[in-house]
């Protein structure tokens, strides 16, 4: 009988979130053993899982946590846009912990969650490769191009493997037009992440996860050779909304001042 669990000790942050509990179900299947790191409490649900409520700004905590891993997914920290100091510490210094925490452990790959908010101001006209500069719409945009330059500084310096993922908006299905071009799938996402874990040869990488949308606004031909099979346009009869200017910002609401101003 062949062998499935081909993934051998994952980490993965942000266990309890609405993307890390998707992910989770996926990979517990695929890893020989899966370490489930959130803030809150985490409850291990078979023999494969491991928890451990802890919390990123632990650096020594996410380093014993990261002994004997092979592979770290990291999704924890602020999902939202919030106030510049939260979101740095909890999205900035928290990516710190777990990229000095895989160095010093000697983790093998080093998936993190970026968003596709990094780039949230080009218009809706374009389409956009990660190969572009960044144009964030807020400052959670702001610390996910953090994000991406903490990666790409340890896979430089320390040669760390590292992908980034552009999420793109993570729903059982699209609930606004603008995702009709944005929307990622439970089953997108899981393909995503598990190309992200198995690439060969992917010193550092940025990839948008987004589905196999047809109106979407991102360049998926570097895609870890995963292929979407989901695409919004089959629930197009079901969302309400105008469709966006050519010249409006892919972010929509996200790119608004108002959205950042509140928590200003």
């Amino acid at each position: 009988m062949t062998n499935t669990r081909n993934l051998g000790r994952v980490v993965l942050t942000g266990a309890a979130g609405r993307i890390g509990t998707v992910v989770r179900a996926a990979l517990r299947d695929e890893a020989e053993e899966l370490v489930l790191l959130d803030r809150v409490a985490v409850d291990p649900l078979n023999p494969v899982e491991r928890a451990r409520q802890l919390d990123l700004l632990d650096l020594d905590g996410m380093i014993a946590a990261f002994d004997g891993a092979d592979s770290v997914v990291h999704l924890g920290g602020i999902p939202d846009e919030a106030g510049f100091a939260e979101v740095m510490e909890a999205n900035v210094q928290g990516t710190y912990h777990v990229l000095e925490a895989a160095r010093r452990q000697g983790v093998r790959r080093v998936v993190l969650a970026s968003s596709n908010r990094a780039a949230g101001f080009y218009p809706v006209s374009e389409l956009v490769s990660p190969a572009r500069p960044p144009r964030p719409d807020g400052f959670y945009g702001v610390s996910k191009v953090a994000v991406e330059a903490l990666g790409r500084l340890y896979a430089d310096k320390f040669g760390l493997s590292v992908v980034c993922l552009r999420i793109g908006s993570f729903e059982e299905e699209p609930r606004d037009t603008r995702h009709l071009a944005t929307w990622l799938s439970p089953r997108d996402c899981v393909g995503f992440v598990r190309a992200a874990l198995t690439a060969p040869d992917a010193s550092f990488t940025t990839v948008y996860a987004v589905s196999a949308n047809t109106r979407r606004y991102w360049d998926t031909s570097d895609a870890l050779g995963y292929v979407a099979v989901d695409n919004a346009e089959m629930f197009a009869g079901k969302v309400s909304g105008v469709e966006p200017a050519p010249d409006s910002p892919q972010g929509g609401v996200y790119a608004e001042a108002a959205y950042t101003l509140r928590h200003i």
